[in-house]
C-alpha cells in the first residue's frame, strides 16, 4: 500500500534528482534524518515507483553524439492499431532520447541525437520514412540546448 509523501520523502527526492551519486549518509543528513531512516524510505520510495531510476548524464558531445533533432510525426491514421505499430517500432531505435504522444500538428514528438546533420540525413531516409504509418515529418534543428532534462520542481 503506498503511503502519502511528508516533507522528508519531498527532501529526499529533491536531493537525489539533484544529484543521484549522494551517499545514504550524506542524503540523511540533509533531510535531518538517521542512516537507518533514510535507506528504508529511500527503498520505499523506489518499491512505490516514485523513484524509477537513477543514471549519469554523459555529454553527448563527448561521445560523438552532438546534434540534436526534434521531429514531428504524422501518422497516416489515427488509429489504436497505428499508434501501437508505430510505438513497437520506435522503441527499437538508439537514436530515440524520447517519443511522445502528442495533441496538436503532429502525433508523436521525438527527440533525436546523432552525430551531425549528414548522420541525421540518412537515419531520417532510411529508418523514420520507413516507420509504420508514417504520412509526414517535419525536423527541427536544435541549435542550442538551453534547458535540457530540468529536475522536477514540487
Amino acid at each position: 500500500m503506498e503511503q502519502m509523501l511528508d516533507k522528508t520523502d519531498m527532501a529526499i527526492l529533491r536531493h537525489l534528482q539533484r544529484d543521484g551519486r549522494l551517499t545514504n549518509a550524506d542524503l540523511a543528513d540533509m533531510v535531518n534524518v538517521s542512516p537507518a531512516t533514510c535507506h528504508r524510505r529511500t527503498e520505499r520510495l523506489f518499491k512505490e515507483g516514485y523513484i524509477t531510476n537513477i543514471r549519469a548524464n554523459v555529454n553527448p558531445e563527448k561521445v560523438g553524439h552532438g546534434a540534436l533533432f526534434m521531429v514531428g510525426v504524422v501518422l497516416d491514421r489515427s488509429t489504436k492499431e497505428s499508434f501501437r505499430d508505430f510505438e513497437a517500432a520506435i522503441k527499437k531505435f538508439p537514436f530515440v532520447l524520447d517519443c511522445h504522444l502528442t495533441a496538436g500538428d503532429f502525433d508523436y514528438l521525438l527527440k533525436i541525437r546523432v552525430r551531425d546533420l549528414k548522420d541525421f540525413s540518412k537515419t531520417h531516409g532510411e529508418r523514420l520514412l520507413g516507420l509504420p504509418g508514417v504520412r509526414q515529418t517535419r525536423t527541427f534543428f536544435v541549435m542550442k540546448e538551453v534547458i535540457d532534462n530540468a529536475p522536477l520542481d514540487f
